[in-house]
């Protein structure tokens, strides 16, 4: 048995459950994310409704990843070269460190299991999550593929 807690429930439900948000709060992001797309995370932070570190911790109590403060972190470039820009924009990730064939990653929805398989798949290596708030990961984005 792996490490990895199994998950079923969606990041907005669990906000609910823990009373970070309320069904109606949810609700309404929902509806919003159905007009523009949008992580529903990024969403229900963009309406106040909870905060970046409110969901970073919710995911790292609820189910043991590990919280990664993305900004006194370096990250290799040769590590930016394995995920497109697109691809870290569009699931909110960036590599953080390989070893062997284990490739870490830091996301702001570790539980968006397609993102994950997605990565397997990309780069050919088991992948590991870390949880880092949405806006150190696009800072990271920012910061490390202007340079490719």
């Amino acid at each position: 048995m792996s490490g990895k807690k199994i998950v079923n429930k969606k990041l907005g439900e669990l906000l609910v459950e823990k009373a970070l948000v309320t069904q109606e709060q949810l609700d309404e992001a929902l509806e919003l994310q159905k007009d523009k797309g949008g992580l529903i995370g990024e969403i229900l932070v963009e309406l106040k409704y909870t905060t970046e570190d409110d969901i970073a911790k919710m995911l790292t109590a609820q189910y043991g990843f590990a919280y990664l403060p993305l900004s006194n972190y370096e990250i290799d470039q040769s590590l930016i070269n394995l995920i497109p820009e697109r691809v870290a924009r569009q699931y909110c990730l960036i590599p953080i460190d390989k070893i062997g064939n284990n490739l870490t990653i830091a996301m702001s929805n570790p539980l968006n299991s397609q993102a994950v398989e997605d990565m397997e798949t990309l780069t050919s290596c088991s992948v590991q999550t870390f949880v880092s708030t949405a806006s150190d990961i696009k800072q990271a984005i920012e910061r490390y593929y202007k340079n490719k």
